[in-house]
């Protein structure tokens, strides 16, 4: 803010001279309080100078009720998850009374590296929403994966010392930092003589590895599915962000853990949301929906994606409403349908009855595009070498990025390869490598993902984002990854060979560069070509379910392009159960 801003601020709180924008007849909730209460507030130059008094203004909009609550804050959430580009990104959640939102952008800087971080920002700087970045703590996620690139302390420490980001994201290597791996160290240190933040990942880790995983600095969890993980998380005085995403449903599992001594610690975040889940449910305001049906307070849940977000995050401009914040505000009609008809930022009306009212302009995306580097796949590329004995198949787990271990007895031919048995709800499931043309590749199998015909191949795996396939044959799988490399990334569906369904994502193989309805509309075309054409399950999002099965910092059982990963004992495990990796 400049000093006549400043000056012009404080002229109108004294009521010398009107506001810019006067909020009449408002029922403003007060979060540091817990009440509400009606009045007027008074905006100058973006932020709130004045609530109560009655105030004149250049401009009056008359809320005849209405309630006004400030703008939601996302504590922890990937851009890239959405499918569309932070533009359009700004475009679809600030209609959902999202203001502002903390963003790791670990997938792009997976793929392209620091240049993918430089293009979020940049694009982010054409959108109306506040989007703010941490940098990217694993690149790769894990080191028992190929990546597009590799970060080290020092690439990380000039955006750390300028501010350009605003913390550490989420050390998904928690065993190296509790291990003390001298890269995560020499992160965490960094983080630290910066005095920035450090956000956390650490599913399932209870005892004296949490406590050496909170020792380090770190400050909050998103990944908690149960009561006791969030409580023992509380106890060591970390945050926890109860996440209502896509797929990641654990809300409603958490909030027995909301009571008036630990709601200051817990926080609503999305994590993982997809444009179309954001245009069909909502972002946090449906968290907060969710929150008050399920008994909470409605005040309890509004400080949980405000107030308690922006202290978290050390944004003390915003997350309330009093004079000197930043006027980010939400209008909804009522404290239960919690419908949101209108969004500020700054002081400007950006939303209205869902419709975006900024125009959108795009920053270019040709530094991130071209992001498929394939070495050319022999036809026998995923045949299996199987004895007969019992194998390890990732078992998808519907509506979590957790999986479990099935073993199971399979069939296979005179070769040893893998045949598949429609009745058995197992296919094969490869990792290829596509950032540097390495021909890194492995093969396993999956069960309960329930695909009956053809293939699917994605670009989008977590968290090092090489392409993954499934498929009832090697022919259909290399069919769709040829389709995908040629299109240049997304999604593509095929059945006898021939393509069925796609959805292009040019932008590092993540994200689209067209309207969220475009994206929306391909994504809605492979749901339904997924579940009537291929035969996966409805219960199943075959993108999004898919995507997670590399991921090999959140257990069981997860497939790299280095092989067969056992999460929980962080060690290599082979295909065949007696064999010993």
């Amino acid at each position: 803010m400049k000093k006549t801003e400043l000056k012009h601020l404080i002229d109108v709180a004294a009521g010398r001279v009107p506001a810019d924008v006067v909020i009449r007849n408002a029922q403003i909730v007060d979060v540091f309080l817990g009440t509400i209460r009606r009045g007027d507030v008074a905006l100058a130059a973006g932020y709130i100078a004045g609530i109560g008094e009655r105030y004149e203004g250049q401009q009056v909009v008359d809320l005849a009720g209405r309630f006004l609550l400030p703008g939601l804050i996302d504590a922890h959430i990937h851009v890239e998850s959405s499918y569309v580009s932070p533009e359009e990104f700004s475009r679809i959640f600030v209609p959902c009374g999202t203001t502002t939102a903390l963003c790791d952008p670990h997938e792009i800087v997976n793929v392209a590296g620091l240049k993918g971080l430089e293009y979020m920002e940049q694009a982010a700087k054409l959108a109306k929403m506040d989007i703010r970045y941490l940098m990217p703590s694993c690149v790769p996620s894990t080191p028992f994966e190929h990546a597009g690139a590799n970060l080290s302390a020092l690439d990380m420490e000039p955006a750390l010392k300028n501010g350009t980001v605003d913390g550490l994201a989420e050390l998904m290597n928690y065993v190296g930092v509790v291990n003390n791996d001298d890269k995560m160290i020499d992160e965490v240190m960094l983080a630290k003589k910066y005095h920035r933040r450090i956000d956390g990942h650490a599913p399932q880790v209870f005892g004296k590895l949490l406590n050496a995983y909170a020792a380090a600095g770190v400050a909050n969890d998103h990944e908690c599915s149960t009561v006791q993980e969030a409580k023992d998380r509380l106890a060591c005085g970390m945050y926890v962000l109860l996440r209502q995403g896509t797929t990641e449903h654990d809300l409603k599992n958490l909030l027995p853990v909301v009571n008036p001594q630990t709601a200051r610690h817990c926080l609503l975040a999305g994590d993982d949301v997809q444009a179309v889940t954001a245009m069909k449910l909502g972002h946090l305001n449906n968290s907060i929906r969710i929150c008050i049906e399920q008994g909470l307070s409605p005040i309890t849940a509004i400080q949980m994606a405000t107030l308690n977000a922006a202290e978290y995050c050390g944004l003390n401009d915003r997350g309330a409403i009093a004079p000197g914040r930043r006027a980010d505000l939400v209008v909804v009609d009522d404290l239960r349908s919690f419908h949101v008809e209108q969004t500020w930022i700054l002081g400007e009306k950006v939303a209205q009855d869902g419709q975006y009212l900024p125009k959108v302009q795009r920053y270019p995306i040709d530094v991130v595009a071209a992001s498929m580097h394939v070495k050319p796949l022999a036809s026998d590329c995923f045949k299996l070498h199987l004895t007969g004995k019992p194998v390890r198949t990732i078992k998808v787990i519907p509506g979590e990025v957790l999986t479990d271990e099935a073993i199971r007895q399979v069939s296979h031919d005179e070769t040893g390869d893998f045949v598949y048995d429609q009745s058995q709800d197992v296919v094969k499931l490869a990792v290829i490598e596509r950032h540097h043309a390495t021909g890194k590749m492995c093969t396993a199998l999956v069960s309960g993902y329930g695909i009956k015909h053809g293939a699917i191949a994605i670009s989008i795996g977590h968290d090092s984002h090489n392409i993954m396939t499934a498929g009832v044959s090697d022919s259909e799988m290399l069919a769709a990854v040829a389709e995908l490399i040629k299109q240049g990334g997304g999604v593509v569906m095929v059945k006898d060979q021939k393509p069925i369904a796609r959805m292009a994502l040019p932008i590092a193989g993540l994200m689209s560069d067209q309207p969220a309805e475009q994206v929306v509309a391909a994504q809605n075309q492979i749901n339904q070509t997924a579940y009537q054409e291929l035969g996966i399950p409805e219960n199943i999002d075959p993108v999004m379910s898919l995507s997670f099965l590399p991921l090999a910092v959140i257990p069981k059982l997860k497939l790299t392009d280095e092989g067969l990963f056992d999460v929980a004992n962080g060690r290599f495990v082979t295909l065949e159960v007696d064999d010993q990796a």
